[in-house]
Formats: C-alpha cells, sequence, structure tokens
C-alpha cells in the first residue's frame, strides 16, 4: 500500500527534511517497498500549491532529494507509491493539484469503487467525474485513505 506525510506547522514555514529524508522511517526509506512514484506538495508563500513529483522510487530520485532539503512551507503533503494497478507514469504520480488544492490517497484502487464520481468537494468534480469505477453506488463520504489540504 502507499505511503502518504501530511504536515502543516501553522502560520511559520518549515522544512520536513527530517521525516522525507533523514528519519530512520523516512519517506524516502518507505520508497525501497514502495518503489513506484514519489511526490512532494506544498503551499507557496502566496498560498499557491505546488507540486514535485516523478515515477520513481524516492530514495533514489535526486529531485525528490533535492525538493525535501530545499523546500520550506507551512504545509507539506508527499507520497510514495506502490502500485496496485495503473502504469507507472507521471499521471498516476501522486500528490494531485487541482484549483489549488493538493489530494493524495493511499487505498487501493478496488477501495474507490463507485465513490470517485461522487467527489466530496465541488472543487473535485472536473477532475472526479471522469474516473471509471466498477459500479455507480456513491458513498456519502470518501475513503479513510484520502488526504485533502486546501489553503
Amino acid at each position: 500500500m502507499c505511503r502518504l506525510f501530511g504536515l502543516h506547522a501553522g502560520s511559520r514555514p518549515v522544512h520536513a527534511t527530517f521525516w522525507l529524508l533523514d528519519a530512520p522511517d523516512s519517506l524516502a526509506e518507505q520508497s525501497r517497498r514502495e518503489p513506484d512514484g514519489a511526490g512532494i506538495g506544498t503551499f507557496d508563500y502566496d498560498g499557491g500549491a505546488r507540486v514535485s513529483k516523478r515515477p520513481l522510487a524516492a530514495w533514489e530520485d535526486h529531485a525528490f532529494a533535492r525538493e525535501a532539503r530545499q523546500l520550506s512551507s507551512t504545509t507539506f503533503l508527499a507520497h510514495v507509491r506502490y502500485a496496485s494497478t495503473g502504469a507507472h507514469t507521471l499521471v498516476n504520480t501522486h500528490p494531485f493539484e487541482q484549483d489549488g488544492r493538493l489530494f493524495a490517497h493511499t487505498a487501493p484502487s478496488t477501495a474507490w469503487t463507485g465513490w470517485t464520481r461522487a467527489c466530496w468537494t465541488s472543487a473535485w468534480r472536473g477532475w472526479c467525474r471522469d474516473r471509471p469505477t466498477a459500479n455507480d453506488s456513491s458513498p456519502s463520504s470518501p475513503p479513510r485513505a484520502a488526504a485533502l489540504a486546501g489553503t
């Protein structure tokens, strides 16, 4: 299953280098078991969402390490992917950004069955509208494994 890291530090920007690279079980270390992509999402000083991601394991991605060392933000959303379905491509790598929001999940695609068209916020309707599902049932809330950060 994928791994997800979220941090909100209040109003003062911080670095997340320890949790992303240096901790004994950092996200980079976890990517040795979850090698199918990694990304970091933050909000810049003006509140704009920013995403850096690649379909590579974080431990071998020099861009991930550089971003993890240099980024400073009040909010981080980082993800390492273990692909249960879908190709190892940029489009399948998390986090995602749309309309100033960041989104990532850790649920296998079967956990999203019927939910992907429901979308719990109107800002995500365009993103979710055309996602295929195995059935059309729409639960009233997103899977517990979902994370949504917004300004």
